[in-house]
């Protein structure tokens, strides 16, 4: 069994370390990174926190405009498919990488697999929830994280190839909070005692591309009884600088560079609490119990705000001041995304559906009278 690994950005990198370790034991893998997480430099961290082979392609596409940045990794990941010929192309979540190769791999009539199937915002608006319907449709295997990812499918009138796996992350999770635990010195880098600071990320273009959601983010955060740690993406310092307010960040908050894996997981497991506008960070405070203030009004894990964990707070001013300084509990601890074995639950389901590899036919035999 041969699979073609398709990663782009960072939260692709730490799902497909827990696939890809299972993977290599049962197969080949062809890791193919098209660059779209433009800092290479922070990528390099990732790939080797996770212990990841280093790609086996990079197709060094960078930052474009959604329709520009998707057409040259098709482009660019068609000749890598040509030449590879796997019996798979396997994708995770809901980037522009992530619908390039759905769309190489319908072309070129290779089974296409998805991880993270069925996720759904209901915000059409949102490039990630146009990426992740697509996706599915064009997909033959789609490996559901929850029970709400596969009725979602159903809706859509997926049935056939649909498998309900849990979530990877929660595998790379479990992980990499003891890892963390042992090797990252983050808090005492920076001073901080657990449960006594609130960690923050915002890097969504509705909300770094708007001067007036950025600006109310950034005075809410200011406001919170607690310090607010907050690891600055490249694009939100870009964004900071230009509408005039990173002196208002850096004078109230503790602006950082981003982190690696590790370090980041160290954090959010020691937090009071998150604010965030990422999809993967909220899930990642939900496996470590940590509550979520989410700085978007819809979200696609529908579970961790029906249980408590999370409260969806948009990038309104007092609803973000009110969630940092209301002491809410969560009102259940479910374990909706699995039990912590979906990497090897999609390795063993990639080896049953795949059709077996075609023996090489056999010469007959010459006879020598």
């Amino acid at each position: 069994m041969r699979i073609c690994s398709i990663v782009g950005a960072r939260p692709q990198f730490v799902k497909a370390a827990v696939v890809s370790r299972q993977l290599r034991e049962a197969g080949e893998e062809v890791l193919v990174h098209t660059g779209q997480h433009y800092d290479e430099e922070l990528s390099d961290v990732f790939f080797e926190e996770l212990d990841i082979p280093e790609p086996d392609y990079n197709l060094g596409v960078a930052s474009d405009t959604h329709g520009r940045q998707t057409a040259k990794m098709i482009a660019r990941l068609e000749p890598v498919v040509e030449e590879t010929s796997p019996d798979a192309i396997l994708l995770y979540g809901d980037t522009n990488s992530t619908l390039a190769g759905a769309i190489v791999g319908s072309k070129r009539d290779v089974a296409v697999a998805h991880v993270e199937a069925g996720l759904r915002s209901e915000n059409r608006s949102m490039p990630e929830e146009i990426n992740r319907i697509l996706t599915d449709h064009a997909s033959d295997l789609l490996f559901a994280p929850s029970e709400a990812a596969v009725a979602n499918l159903a809706e859509e009138g997926l049935g056939d190839g649909v498998y309900l796996t849990g979530d990877v992350m929660y595998d790379a999770i479990l992980d990499a909070r003891e890892r963390s635990h042992r090797q990252s010195t983050i808090l005492e880098d920076l001073d901080l005692e657990p449960g006594e600071f609130v960690l923050a990320t915002v890097h969504r273009a509705s909300n770094t591309d708007d001067r007036a959601n950025l600006a109310s983010i950034v005075d809410a955060l200011a406001s919170a009884p607690l310090p607010v740690v907050f690891p600055a993406h490249p694009r939100t310092v870009d964004r900071l600088e230009e509408y005039g307010l990173w002196s208002r960040a850096t004078e109230h908050l503790e602006v950082i560079e981003p982190q690696g894996y590790l370090d980041f997981v160290r954090l959010l497991d020691a937090a009071e609490r998150v604010a965030t506008d990422s999809g993967g960070v909220q899930k990642e405070a939900f496996f470590l119990g940590t509550r979520c203030l989410t700085l978007r009004e819809e979200t696609e894990w529908v579970e961790t705000v029906d249980c408590g964990w999370n409260r969806l707070v948009g990038p309104n001013e007092s609803r973000i001041r009110e969630a940092l300084r209301d002491d809410w509990q969560p009102t259940a601890d479910p374990q909706p995304y699995g039990d912590g074995t979906a990497g090897r639950r999609i390795v063993e389901l990639l080896e049953e559906q795949l059709p077996a590899p075609k023996a090489e036919p056999q010469a007959e035999p010459v006879s020598l009278d």
